[in-house]
């Protein structure tokens, strides 16, 4: 069976909401990452890619209609080269990259490019027809985040909880303190300060015309590195009375982009490229969707035990902070400690964003670059998914 490596990686920088990047359309913003590829890569034949395969989770905007598709003729691929969009909502970066994976190891395809978008700024309102002739009546939904036309069935039998709603469920189920939820945010801040240099090293920049020139984004815009334990002591919890989410123990809401080039031995070889990290395998699994944030323990544990591997072995885990209390009920239900080195080593979502359907594609890169940086072999990427999934991917360094 052909083995999957990845053999490149590269980001936008993360935007926030209604920030920096507000004004680049979706499509326009996943093109980018695919066009640095190419550019990075010089002695790759474009017109031998197999497919690009991008996640995202709205598709409701500009990036409807295929956005893999879209952003693939964007960035001036040939129009020979196929696209498709992976909609795992929060996953959906992720299982591109896993199924770009599949694709190699079944010998169907040799060379791709994977990874997600989102820009939750340009998330679009969406209003329904209605079922009855000459009706003026309207449901009109932000799609930003969260359940749209919800079906009464699944209120009734697993609920329509709000993503927020859900992590203070799994704080109250998993006993989860506030205290503690705000030091594990305070110290995702705090990594991410430190490791600037780090990061720079994933982004590639968006240029944004304006009235006064050109202005080059190169940096991530969510992280608050002057965040301090007192100031996230004073924030709200408007989800829940009493309750311990904030907008600060919380991911934020964001537009970026990312991508990977995925390829087998062979065609790494023939077109110039470098092996850098082996794919092993990809586990999903369904949870309860009130408890969506647990959903990376269960998947772990499946991954670990389909390949064979102990958590001890494990020298880098990159853990979607959707919230800082899911993240901590699955690191304590793995046995880590709050403060085990190995997870999300540079920052996670708390500081850096989550643009829902990017942010599973950073895992996977992030997640290779840690274990290249600090010389380790084994890495996970992992997150939790709405409605009730988990997601997890085992990297070996190459």
């Amino acid at each position: 069976m052909p083995e999957a490596f990845i053999c490149d990686y590269i980001r936008t920088p993360f935007g926030r909401y209604g920030g920096v990047l507000a004004q680049v359309r979706t499509d326009d913003l996943a093109a980018i990452p695919l066009r640095a590829l190419l550019a990075r890569n010089p002695t790759l034949d474009p017109g031998l890619i197999d497919d690009v395969l991008l996640g995202c989770a709205n598709q409701a905007g500009e990036d409807n209609r295929n956005i893999a598709r879209m952003a693939s003729l964007l960035a001036g691929l040939p129009e020979i080269v196929p696209g498709a969009t992976v909609n795992r909502l929060c996953g959906s970066g992720l299982d591109a990259v896993g199924t770009a994976a599949r694709a190699i190891r079944a010998g169907e395809a040799e060379l791709l490019i994977a990874g997600g978008v989102e820009s939750m700024t340009r998330a679009p309102f969406v209003v329904a027809k209605s079922s009855e002739a000459f009706s003026r009546s309207a449901e009109l939904y932000d799609t930003t985040i969260g359940w749209r036309f919800p079906n009464p069935a699944m209120r009734v039998s697993y609920g329509v909880d709000s993503m927020p709603e859900t992590a203070e469920t799994v704080a109250s189920t998993f006993s989860i303190s506030r205290a503690d939820q705000d030091l594990f945010a305070y110290y995702s801040q705090q990594k991410c300060k430190a490791a600037a240099a780090f990061l720079a090293g994933e982004i590639t920049p968006v240029t944004l015309a304006s009235r006064k020139g050109d202005m080059r984004v190169d940096t991530d815009e969510h992280p608050r590195p002057d965040t301090t334990l007192a100031g996230l002591s004073q924030l709200k919890t408007p989800f829940r009375t009493p309750g311990s989410v904030t907008a600060g123990n919380a991911s934020g809401v964001n537009d970026g982009a990312a991508a990977l080039i995925i390829a087998s031995a062979e065609a790494a070889a023939a077109h110039g490229l470098t092996p850098r990290g082996r794919i092993v395998a990809m586990t999903t699994v369904g949870v309860a969707p009130r408890i969506m944030g647990i959903g990376p323990a269960p998947a772990t544990e499946k991954l670990l035990a389909r390949t064979g591997r102990s958590l001890h072995e494990i020298d880098v885990i990159e853990l979607n902070e959707a919230f800082a209390s899911q993240a901590l009920a699955v690191t304590r239900r793995l046995g880590l400690a709050d403060d085990d080195a190995r997870v999300n080593t540079h920052g996670g979502a708390i500081a850096l964003g989550h643009p829902l359907g990017a942010s599973g594609a950073r895992l996977a890169g992030t997640a290779l670059r840690a274990l290249e940086v600090g010389g380790g072999r084994w890495a996970i990427a992992t997150m939790c998914i709405g409605v009730g999934q988990g997601i997890a991917m085992l990297i070996e360094r190459i």
